[in-house]
């Protein structure tokens, strides 16, 4: 199986990083692949409302969104986590996102997705919600830990000292794979829900 880990920090050897790392130790003792790709400190601007991943299934900008694309398609649940800003996502994870989850034409339903924050202090629990609404639009179940997914550190390597929450990132990895092992084998029992034409309407008719 395959976890895709996209850390939004634009920062080498980050508190962000520190706990995906973590979560990286449980998946690869349990049989895991795992993939992290760093996106924070690259320049990644947002959606153009231009309409070309329609026609096409992609992104009409051709960088490192259309190749997590096709790591995402090929995995089996994906890990987000960004650095906390204002109460809020990273601006340049929340770009990447944004165009990621809209452009890819895949199938998402039933991967698996668990976001992270990291703060000195607050904002944690803003930035969690702001992640998982990108899993919950699109067919994902939510992975869950003993608390809110969180750790707490300011300083670089700080995030270290936070015990319950390194914690909180073991019991989450743990619980993903349960959760991602349990998918797999009800998919090959049962398939995948049924799913009805999709109606779209809009709030004005």
């Amino acid at each position: 199986m395959k976890v895709l880990m996209i850390n939004g920090s634009p920062r080498q050897n980050s508190n962000t990083g520190l706990a995906l790392a973590e979560m990286e130790k449980v998946f690869t003792a349990a049989g895991i692949e795992v993939e992290t790709v760093q996106v924070g400190n690259m320049a990644i601007r947002g959606c153009a409302g231009c309409g070309y991943c329609f026609k096409n299934g992609r992104c009409v900008m051709d960088d490192i969104v259309n190749e997590l694309a096709e790591k995402f398609a090929a995995a089996d649940g994906l890990v987000v986590g960004s650095p906390v800003y204002y109460a809020a996502a990273n601006g340049t994870l929340v770009s990447l996102l944004d165009r990621l989850f809209y452009s890819a034409s895949f199938d998402k339903t039933m991967k698996v997705g668990a976001s992270v924050a990291v703060a000195r202090r607050g904002g944690c629990s803003a930035t969690f919600d702001q992640l998982n609404k990108y899993f919950t639009i699109s067919g994902m179940p939510l992975a869950s830990s003993q608390y809110w997914n969180s750790v707490h550190g300011r300083k670089v390597g700080e995030a270290a000292e936070d015990a319950e929450g390194l914690q909180t990132m073991r019991t989450l990895a743990r619980n993903m794979t349960f959760l991602m092992k349990s998918i797999a084998l009800g998919k090959e029992a049962f398939g995948l829900p049924e799913k009805e034409e999709r109606q779209s309407t809009h709030f004005i008719r």
